[in-house]
C-alpha cells in the first residue's frame, strides 16, 4: 500500500523527493501518513478534496481486495493533521 500512495503522489508534486510515507498497521486497520511540502499540499487536496478523495477511493479498492481497512491522513510539517476541504 505504501508503494501504490508513493506512485501517484510522487508523480502529483513538484517535489517528489520530499514526499515521506508512514503505515500505520494493526490487525485489519491499516493508517497511512502523508507529509509533502507545504507548496505541494494543495496538489494533493485539489479543489474541494477531489484529488485526495480519488486517491483515498482507490486505496480502498486496493484494501479492500485485501480484506483490510486503511486510512489516508496528510500530515502537517509540525505533525498535525491537515484539514481538507470537502470533509
Amino acid at each position: 500500500m505504501k508503494e501504490f500512495v508513493e506512485y501517484i503522489v510522487k508523480n502529483l508534486v513538484d517535489n517528489p523527493d520530499k514526499v515521506k510515507i508512514n503505515e500505520i498497521g494493526g490487525a485489519h486497520t491499516l493508517i497511512i501518513e502523508l507529509s509533502v511540502e507545504k507548496a505541494d499540499i494543495g496538489k494533493i487536496i485539489g479543489k474541494k478534496g477531489k484529488t485526495i478523495n480519488a486517491i483515498r477511493t482507490l486505496l480502498m479498492s486496493v484494501a479492500s481486495r485485501n480484506g483490510i481497512r486503511v486510512n489516508l491522513e496528510i500530515l502537517e510539517e509540525d505533525g498535525g493533521k491537515v484539514a481538507e476541504e470537502g470533509q
